[in-house]
């Protein structure tokens, strides 16, 4: 799969896509609420989503299930001008995951990338969202997941987003969709504690996702 150049464009960073895929996992990283840095290398919020597509790429693949992680322009959501940018750059992933692959897709967010799932849900290529610590303010939409899959894990410990919050949106949620909520017990934002607890979650979440019997 040939990517955009890294710098002000968005980009797949990590390929893992055996040729026999029957689905794709696209992962998205976190941000920020507002910020116009580039993401590069040292972004920790892209490190975590590299970081979880390693982890998880190799389970999946026996499961057929290619995963991709997508690195945003700039770090911030920035809502104030407009359409949130890592929207803009998740649908742009989306139509080209469809153009080249034409799988279905399930989106994996973490942070401010569980928003961004939950936002690009209604493109007709996903079939659901696993969103793992997610910041899902009051407030925020259910519409996109009409019909799809969402399942939502989070830590009782995060001081970033919110576990409530997230609980209350499955809750939503769930009267337009598949939802469910996994509560990860005293563990905090960042993926950095019981990351086996994490990484199984995913590849659950995302083999119920596939399979929701």
């Amino acid at each position: 799969m040939t990517s955009r150049p890294p710098g002000s464009v968005a980009a797949f960073t990590d390929v893992r896509a055996p040729a026999s895929a029957r689905a794709l996992a696209l992962v998205l990283h976190g941000g920020a609420d507002v910020a116009e840095q580039s993401v590069d290398g040292r972004s920790l919020s892209w490190r975590r989503g590299r970081k979880l597509l390693h982890d998880v790429a190799r389970p999946l693949g026996r499961d057929g299930v290619g995963v991709v992680l997508l690195r945003y322009r700039v770090k911030g959501w920035n809502a104030q001008r407009g359409t949130p940018a890592p929207v803009v750059d998740a649908r742009w992933a989306l139509d080209e995951l469809e153009r080249r692959h034409g799988l279905p897709v399930v989106l994996v967010g973490h942070s401010m990338g569980g928003r961004t799932a939950v936002a690009v849900a209604d493109h007709p290529s996903v079939v659901g969202v696993v969103a793992l610590a997610p910041w899902l303010p009051s407030g925020e939409p259910v519409a996109p997941l009409a019909g799809k899959v969402l399942r939502a894990a989070h830590g009782r410990q995060d001081h970033i987003t919110s576990a409530s919050a997230t609980r209350a949106f499955v809750d939503r949620a769930a009267r337009v969709s598949d939802a469910a909520f996994i509560d990860m017990g005293a563990t905090g934002h960042y993926l950095l504690r019981r990351i086996r607890a994490w990484n199984e979650f995913t590849v659950d979440g995302v083999r119920s996702v596939l399979d929701p019997s």
